[in-house]
């Protein structure tokens, strides 16, 4: 029988985990990026999923679970999918903003998942709403830089 620390530690495993894959995308749209204001708003963006990865990380050591370490197989093909939208791509910051929104939209979406699903400890609650809240603050500041673009 899984108990209530393995359920939370498990669940959190899986976000650290999209966070993981989170930071990677971030990186290296960073590298493949021209415009000064992109780069710098995807290299914010990767040390902030860095951030959440500790915070994550703390938590589960916190209930006595292992961390999980490494990225998703999703996470792959989603910077595999990246590689190749810029590979095609005339418009090579567009599909890159548009793979980033998509990406973050997801990213509440299994943040809400989490949050709703689990009667989660007062702690990891307001870690992951506060992480989730820096998200969806994300989403307006890059869909702003896809006016720009």
């Amino acid at each position: 029988m899984t108990t209530y620390s393995e359920k939370v530690g498990n669940k959190l495993n899986d976000l650290l985990e999209k966070t993981y894959d989170a930071e990677k995308g971030f990186k290296k749209a960073a590298e493949k990026v021209d415009h000064s204001g992109l780069k710098n708003y995807f290299n914010q963006k990767a040390q902030e999923r860095y951030d959440f990865g500790h915070e994550l990380k703390t938590e589960i050591k916190t209930f006595g679970q292992d961390v999980d370490k490494g990225g998703s197989i999703t996470g792959s093909a989603h910077r595999t999918w990246m590689d190749i939208k810029s590979l095609f791509s005339s418009d090579n910051e567009e599909s890159m903003l548009e793979e980033a929104i998509r990406g973050e939209k997801a990213s509440v979406e299994e943040y809400s998942e989490v949050l709703s699903e689990t009667s989660l400890p007062s702690s990891t609650q307001t870690i992951l709403m506060e992480q989730k809240n820096k998200i969806v603050n994300g989403l307006s500041t890059i869909k702003r830089l896809e006016d720009l673009n």
